[in-house]
């Protein structure tokens, strides 16, 4: 009879292969090579209003070339933050009421999204988005 009590293999054996470490994989950096299929992001100033492309230098009296809303307000620009004293990051002296209307605010900046940037256009019909949904 053996001397152990279970007959399995186990921790207990001497034999066992010592666990050699992983390699590490560098990170890839995000300029680097990309795979055909990744997509590409670019940078887009976007209308709060309607969510259409805006030109990223925006004066005082700019406008959305789409609905023709105010550009130089309070919703659209990087500092508006709902939860922060007068709705702003920046330390301003007088809350602004109505954040969709035109201000003359000198701290303004125009808030700047990132977003995949799609190479093929609208489908022309519905069969074509269909299939479009299931290639591979």
């Amino acid at each position: 009879m053996s001397d152990r009590k279970y007959r399995q293999r186990g921790y207990m054996d001497s034999d066992r292969e010592p666990q050699r470490p992983k390699p590490q994989s560098k990170p890839q950096d995000r300029e680097g090579p990309r795979s055909p299929r990744m997509m590409a992001f670019g940078e887009a100033s976007k209308c709060t209003s309607c969510g259409a492309k805006a030109s990223p230098n925006i004066n005082f009296e700019s406008s959305c070339p789409n609905c023709k809303a105010d550009l130089h307000t309070c919703r659209q620009c990087t500092y508006f933050d709902p939860g922060a004293r007068f709705e702003c990051r920046k330390p301003i002296t007088a809350r602004i009421v109505n954040k969709n209307a035109r201000n003359t605010c000198e701290l303004f900046a125009a808030r700047v999204v990132v977003e995949r940037e799609t190479s093929s256009g609208p489908p022309t019909n519905a069969r074509d988005a269909f299939a479009k949904l299931f290639k591979k």
